[in-house]
């Protein structure tokens, strides 16, 4: 049997035919930037994340570093990431300028709330709390650090449409909540596409204004903008996606589930998920110190894996002029040394999770 890692193709059949009507309907309509869809698509997803403005752009990487810049965060500043978030995450923020503190990760993949007051300079300006795998970080502390040192709290939701932390909804804990909407995402679209989240209607303002050349009337230009729109098109296919997001995530909490009871390996560290978090398991990441053995060993035997991330940010060659070398972060270190992501996509079946599941429970080492 073969398994892939992730098959797109099987979401989109769940449900083609609402895919394609959509897609006829923007298309038949005429106008396919900055219309109806997209005005439909923020109302309703500020509506399901508990925020009361949604602002979409081009993509999430365009959430981070427009939010950072609109908040103010520039150079001279810090700002505080887990060091084995995403590399884009970090990209968030030095487009700016601002240079990034890294701090360790706990024992959930994300970043160490117990951690952070000690990272924290006269040139800390916000703390950006990455959801990685669709976990929620420890937001109750981190709200609470940043209050008592006046920090700004943005939290990057790539991973995690419709993830809760004590029953709150991430991406609306800190001032702006930044998403998403790449293929893979929980909330994918067909192409690329992000939003940032809000509940302070000058700083929406703000964002609708930048992503469109600094304009909001046709040729008048407040500010000196970027072009960051989500088309019409995506705009529409994740509207009906974001009708069917919760049976989605459901979906995915049951492999999930099935993974955590069926795989009984002693060499493999099963996730767990902070008290109070719900996950929507955008990965199913495993611990290993064997993780490359494994990695080989399964795709011998047909089963496609992922490391999400092989190389920690502080070690690219892209912030080696930040000048960390291998051992400053050993936490973030040794997990990208062992991490693995096993197949995981909505639409995988009962018989392929069995395979895979006995796979893993009959690795040796």
């Amino acid at each position: 049997m073969n398994v892939s890692a992730c098959d797109l193709k099987r979401q989109y059949e769940q449900y083609a035919g609402e895919y394609e009507a959509k897609a006829l309907e923007v298309l038949r309509g005429g106008w396919y930037v900055l219309g109806r869809e997209v005005s439909a698509f923020e109302d309703a997803f500020a509506a399901y994340v508990g925020a009361k403005y949604c602002v979409s752009l081009a993509s999430g990487l365009d959430a981070l570093w427009i939010a950072f810049r609109l908040l103010g965060v520039g150079a001279g500043d810090e700002v505080l990431v887990s060091a084995n978030a995403y590399i884009a995450c970090v990209m968030g923020i030095t487009i700016n300028g601002a240079t990034p503190v890294f701090v360790e990760p706990d024992e959930f993949d994300n970043i160490d709330a117990a951690r952070l007051e000690a990272a924290i300079s006269p040139k800390t300006k916000a703390i950006l709390a990455v959801h990685l795998y669709g976990q929620a970080c420890d937001m109750r502390a981190v709200t609470a650090v940043a209050a008592r040192h006046g920090l700004l709290v943005v939290e990057d939701c790539a991973q995690s449409h419709g993830s809760t932390f004590e029953g709150r909804m991430l991406g609306t804990f800190g001032a702006v909540g930044c998403f998403s909407f790449y293929p893979t995402k929980g909330l994918g679209a067909f192409g690329d596409g992000g939003a940032i989240v809000t509940d302070d209607p000058e700083l929406a303002r703000r964002f609708r204004t930048y992503r469109n050349y600094g304009s909001n009337v046709h040729y008048h230009n407040e500010v000196v903008g970027t072009n960051s729109r989500l088309d019409e098109l995506q705009a529409g296919l994740l509207n009906v996606k974001l009708g069917h997001l919760d049976a989605i995530n459901q979906e995915r909490r049951a492999l999930a589930n099935a993974y955590l009871n069926g795989i009984r390996n002693p060499l493999v560290r099963l996730p767990e998920v902070r008290p109070g978090a719900v996950s929507t398991w955008h990965q199913f990441v495993v611990h290993t110190q064997a993780r490359d053995a494994l990695a080989d060993y399964l795709r011998n035997n047909g089963v496609g894996t992922g490391i999400h991330y092989p190389i920690p940010p502080h070690l690219s060659d892209a912030y080696a002029y930040l000048g960390h070398k291998r051992g400053a972060f050993p936490i973030a270190e040794q997990y990208a040394a062992e991490v693995l992501s096993l197949p995981m996509f909505n639409g995988m079946t009962g018989e392929e999770q069995a395979y895979v599941i006995d796979r893993i429970n009959a690795f040796k080492g």
